[in-house]
């Protein structure tokens, strides 16, 4: 499969939105489009972007999956890692080393930025992916993760 990797422009926006969906649906959790385009866009797009995103785009044009990431810090490390908060490829699309070069390309974003790790989270029932993960020489930590939605933070800051 000929594809290239690239930098998601704001024409990209409802592909990667409707990309979002995919992976959400993948992961057998809840997502809503509304008022996604302009929040991302406002965070992918601009001058100083909080959250970077890569796209995989085959030769007539077809977004094929996409990948965010950030730095962030780590008290314990004292220093800053990368946080690939998503990678996710349309069914068709896998197989194709693709996701390997999306995670080469964070690499190398970490390797400019002078960053000693990268990081991520997958659903433990993701085999495939875990599986990959390995294959390119990955570690993993068993964690629970967990999250506050807005509902319960407003109970909690009353």
């Amino acid at each position: 499969m000929n594809y290239q990797i690239r930098s998601a422009r704001p024409k990209d926006i409802d592909e990667i939105i409707k990309l979002c969906a995919e992976h959400a649906e993948f992961e057998k959790a809840d997502f809503s489009a509304t008022g996604k385009a302009e929040k991302l866009s406002r965070f992918l797009f601009s001058d100083d972007p909080p959250v970077f995103c890569l796209v995989a785009e085959n030769e007539t044009g077809e977004i094929l999956g996409y990948t965010t990431f950030m730095p962030e810090f780590s008290t314990w490390d004292a220093d800053y890692y990368v946080y690939m908060d998503c990678l996710f490829l349309r069914p068709h699309a896998r197989s194709f080393g693709i996701g390997e070069q999306l995670i080469k390309e964070i690499a190398r974003f970490a390797k400019e930025q002078n960053i000693q790790q990268i990081q991520w989270h997958t659903p433990d029932f993701n085999e495939r992916a875990i599986k990959f993960y390995h294959r390119i020489g990955a570690s993993s930590k068993e964690k629970t993760r967990f999250y506050l939605n807005e509902r319960t933070i407003e109970k909690l800051a009353e």
